[in-house]
């Protein structure tokens, strides 16, 4: 859905220092539609041309080992939400599937890769709560929690932790995770013009993955071992009771170790940051801790944590001494300027 010449989309980003991109066109009343492919008609959106030029562009573009290419949709409702989708060999959008339930049922259907659970289609829920119905309110659906694996966090410029918590609403991080999905978090450009990657300040994915390729970023996403940020070049790892974000953590009560490597260059070391260690409560999520830390030293520290509480954890990696542009409350320690999320830990009974 950005302007200009979708074959330069690719180059421009791997230009930028990208090592994954993926294209995913908005999908609104073309999945039944021919077309040209060539855009220019937004009411319809992504259309069997334009899917399968996006394909062929990815392919051409796709470098194992060196840039990481992929094809993808955005099903887009103007009211439920808009859900991304990557790694299937189809795609449809919202005139064929009008609703969440309808979309996770051809998702756990049909948009899994030739039949194939290895290499099923993924999906992640898009700037949420910007469209009132928030997926219709995060209803959980068990079937299709394996392939949701991603919440925008960061989304071009804003952070969407407080989102609608000034008109009233719950947090979509404590709405999410606290319905039952298990995702990760995720920051996306959602670049809208033709300068794609080269945008400063937008959401961006870091991924640890174990090889550089589609399969490899496809393993990532679905361990939910990856998180959001605003800044080119950010490193985060981080491990809680030695294990990494996104996983399980077998935890009733007592402390929890968390160990947070976080790097963004020569010109960042030394660099004074804030770790706020999220737990769940509501409308906002409770801040369990505040540890003050120095970018390009390794962190070290520990949490009392209960399950009773709630069953999932999260680090939000702030600036301290930037306020917060996101209608925070402003006696929440939250409020600053956040510079990455990582995944969560979701808690389960030792």
């Amino acid at each position: 859905d950005g302007a200009g010449d979708p074959a330069a989309a690719f180059p421009s980003m791997r230009d930028a220092g990208l090592d994954v991109a993926a294209l995913t066109d908005h999908a609104i009343r073309g999945a039944a539609v021919e077309g040209t492919g060539l855009g220019g008609t937004p009411w319809i959106g992504l259309d069997r041309a334009g899917w399968r030029r996006t394909g062929e562009l990815a392919d051409a573009h796709d470098r194992p080992g060196e840039f990481t290419a992929i094809r993808g949709f955005e099903w887009s409702h103007p009211r439920v939400g808009h859900v991304n989708a990557w790694f299937t060999d189809d795609f449809t959008d919202v005139a064929t599937h009008p609703g969440m339930d309808e979309l996770y049922a051809w998702l756990t259907q049909d948009g899994r890769r030739d039949g194939v659970r290895g290499a099923t289609g993924l999906a992640g829920f898009n700037h949420p709560g910007r469209e009132d119905g928030r997926f219709a309110g995060f209803r959980y659906s068990a079937a299709a929690t394996e392939q949701l694996v991603s919440l925008e966090m960061f989304n071009r410029g804003d952070d969407y932790l407080f989102k609608g918590v000034a008109a009233g609403g719950t947090s979509p991080l404590v709405a999410c995770l606290n319905a039952g999905w298990r995702t990760g978090l995720l920051g996306v450009s959602d670049e809208h013009t033709d300068n794609w990657g080269l945008q400063p300040g937008t959401g961006r994915g870091g991924l640890w993955v174990i090889e550089h390729s589609r399969a490899g970023v496809a393993e990532a996403l679905r361990a939910r071992r990856f998180f959001a940020t605003r800044v080119a070049g950010l490193r985060v790892d981080a491990t809680a009771g030695g294990m990494r974000m996104g996983s399980v953590l077998r935890h009733r009560q007592g402390s929890v170790e968390f160990i947070v490597d976080v790097d963004g260059g020569p010109s960042w070391i030394g660099r004074p940051l804030q770790l706020q260690v999220l737990r769940p409560d509501t409308p906002l999520p409770a801040v369990a801790d505040v540890v003050e830390i120095r970018c390009g030293d390794v962190a070290r520290f520990t949490v009392p944590m209960t399950i009773e509480d709630g069953h999932w954890t999260v680090l939000r990696l702030a600036d301290p001494d930037t306020p917060d542009n996101a209608q925070a409350p402003l006696d929440h320690p939250a409020n600053n300027h956040a510079i990455a999320y990582t995944s969560p830990w979701f808690l389960q009974p030792s």
